[in-house]
């Protein structure tokens, strides 16, 4: 049989490995930073806890092997990715989102963009940052439409005598896009138009933008409902100049590339999901085997209550099978990786939400303060079926479009290659 869970003992070490680091470092983030009433403040308080993570060497250890890291792959991922979310979804994002800065530069960059750029994400000090600057005010669903749609509007307009492109524009939502200082992070890959009266398949580009960026500007940090620790930002591009050498890629490539950068995301997506469900359901199980809310029994002996924990796990259950399939299916090159993919990232999204306010309900009222964390776990899990491309957009843009193709293969996600 074909089909197997099972972990490797070197993936049940990580496993362990991230556990312990989890419980021992990032539950430090929410002492550390709640008190603070200012996003950027918050967002500042982490970095000690971020340097950290770095100087731990899991930074290096979620990055590909091939380019000297030590990841063997989305499924290694995934599992430090749900002991970190699991514990705070703030540092963890902070660190995790360093990979989708990054993930143009793996997928798209020469071997000289990859030796002048990605070594400082390997060495173990610091508290390096990369940052894929997509989304823009306005929203970028549609980002790639023809006109007289505005799609992406930040242009890159190259100086011949200079041989300088040279960015103007807004981007939003981009994690960690500021910076620790307001002037960047140390890599800023910039979605951009590159050709105004091109078609949309070879208007765009993405721009390898080192930091410190001059002209950047951090116009703010977006107090957010969940994570409260991390910084989200609105961020001005003024005249800012790239050498012509640092384009991904070739001008015009930019589609394709952003593409393929959500897709591993919309998998962790999944992942993410699941660590901010399996928190809440620890924290329901323990309260329900110990409070009796002034009745005879522990809440737990109560069918109803019974009812709901065994529901939550089903559900925690299926959402971990569908995105390690979809991790899987993405380091085999499987031919439904990329619809795994999403699927993940819509399931385990909704999912998500859905089951966390089941368990509030067998918690009842207390649920609703900050005196237990149900709230703020599911304050985080709200964004999972926004952020990396929102669901409706999902369903919409690739998964209906995927369906709709004549030589679309249901069968290409249970079969491990095209029959």
């Amino acid at each position: 049989m074909a089909i197997d869970f099972t972990l490797t003992p070197e993936q049940r070490q990580l496993r362990q490995e991230a556990r312990d680091f989890a419980r021992r470092v990032l539950t430090e983030v929410g002492p550390a930073t709640r008190h603070l009433p200012d996003p950027e403040a918050r967002w500042q308080a982490t970095r000690p806890l971020y340097e950290q993570v770095v100087a731990d060497g899991w930074l290096r250890r979620i990055l590909p092997a091939p380019l000297g890291g030590e990841s063997r792959g989305m499924v290694d991922f995934a599992l430090v990715a749900e002991e970190f979310i699991a514990v705070d979804a703030n540092v963890s994002l902070t660190l995790f989102a360093v990979t989708l800065g990054l993930t143009p530069l793996m997928a798209a960059g020469s071997p000289e963009q990859l030796r002048e750029h990605f070594g400082r994400f390997l060495e173990p000090s610091g508290a390096p940052l990369a940052a894929f600057a997509f989304s823009e005010p306005g929203g970028s669903a549609n980002y790639d439409a023809p006109a007289p749609a505005e799609g992406i509007r930040t242009t890159a307009v190259l100086d011949e005598e200079r041989d300088e492109w040279v960015v103007n524009g807004a981007k939003k939502w981009v994690s960690s896009a500021g910076g620790w200082d307001g002037e960047g992070p140390d890599l800023l890959a910039v979605v951009c138009r590159t050709d105004r009266d091109a078609p949309p398949e070879r208007a765009l580009s993405v721009l390898l933008v080192p930091g410190p960026v001059p002209g950047l500007t951090l116009d703010t940090s977006l107090d957010l409902l969940g994570h409260r620790a991390h910084q989200t930002p609105t961020i001005t591009l003024r005249d800012v100049r790239v050498p012509r050498g640092h384009v991904l890629g070739a001008p015009g490539a930019g589609r394709e590339i952003v593409a393929g950068s959500f897709v591993p995301t919309a998998a962790l997506v999944g992942v993410f999901a699941l660590a901010k469900m399996r928190a809440a359901f620890e924290f329901a199980l323990d309260f329900a085997r110990r409070e009796r809310r002034a009745g005879a029994v522990p809440i737990i002996d109560h069918q109803a209550v019974g009812y709901a924990l065994a529901d939550a796990k089903s559900a925690m259950e299926a959402v971990r099978s569908l995105s390690w399939r979809a991790c899987h299916a993405l380091d085999t090159g499987s031919p439904g990786a990329v619809e795994l993919a999403l699927h993940a990232k819509i399931f385990g999204s909704e999912t998500a939400v859905r089951v966390i306010t089941d368990l509030m309900r067998v918690v009842g009222m207390d649920s609703y303060s900050h005196e237990n964390p149900l709230a703020g776990i599911l304050q985080d899990a709200l964004v999972y079926p926004l952020f990396d491309g929102g669901n409706l957009g999902v369903r919409r843009r690739q998964l209906h479009t995927m369906l709709a193709d004549p030589g679309y293969d249901p069968s290409a996600t249970w079969l491990s290659a095209a029959p």
